[in-house]
């Protein structure tokens, strides 16, 4: 029981020590890649999807496969680090960032599954309510990432609720409504981890 105890007491503390930790696992390129793939669909769906409204097939899959690829490519860099990693600590850093984030994930996609199948007159938020849930997990995350990614959430649900109140009626799922906040947000958060992390990693190597 003692040791049982002991063990218990040692995992507490390691959670502990990951929740202190600024998380290292997030990379600047991915993350800068993710806005630029963000600004470019917008371009495309400005040019091949004139009525969004009326074609919300193809805008959903253009916005959800961008969201795919940007989750997918950081997710894979996440997991080759963990793989490259010998350290637990390290390891269960990164399990606590995926677990505080991907609940506003499992949200937004939940959330488009229902408006589109059960309240399709209503898809005109879902670009607002995306940025939204987008600031809340990285608010439940920002603990574990340099402190400026706090103001970068803060963008994101300010930028939401702005959308949710200009981009309707004729402005409904404008490209740029989605186009410039994620393109901007993203290169943001790049901008924070490459200036507060990386940067500092070079510089410590050249040393």
């Amino acid at each position: 029981m003692e040791l049982q105890e002991a063990l218990v007491q040692i995992s507490e503390i390691r959670q502990q020590m990951a929740r202190a930790e600024v998380f290292r696992g997030f990379r600047a390129l991915p993350v800068a890649c993710s806005g630029g793939l963000a600004i470019a669909a917008a371009v495309a769906q400005a040019s091949w999807i004139e009525n969004p409204l009326a074609q919300s097939t193809p805008y959903l899959s253009l916005w959800i496969g961008v969201a795919a690829i940007s989750l997918g490519a950081q997710a894979i860099e996440m997991w080759m680090r963990s793989r490259t990693s010998q350290s637990a600590y390290s390891k269960s850093i990164m399990l606590l960032a995926a677990e505080q984030f991907f609940p506003s994930v499992i949200a937004g996609a939940l959330l488009t599954f229902v408006l589109v199948n059960f309240a399709e007159e209503t898809i005109w938020m879902l670009p607002g309510l995306w940025q939204m849930l987008i600031g809340l997990g990285m608010f439940a995350t920002y603990r574990l990432l340099p402190k400026a990614v706090f103001w970068v959430a803060a963008f994101y649900v300010i930028s939401g609720i702005v959308c949710l109140a200009v981009a309707r009626g004729e402005m409904a799922l404008s490209p740029w409504a989605m186009g410039l906040p994620f393109g901007l947000g993203q290169l943001a958060t790049a901008a924070v981890l490459y200036w507060t992390l990386e940067r500092n990693d070079d510089e410590a190597l050249k040393i």
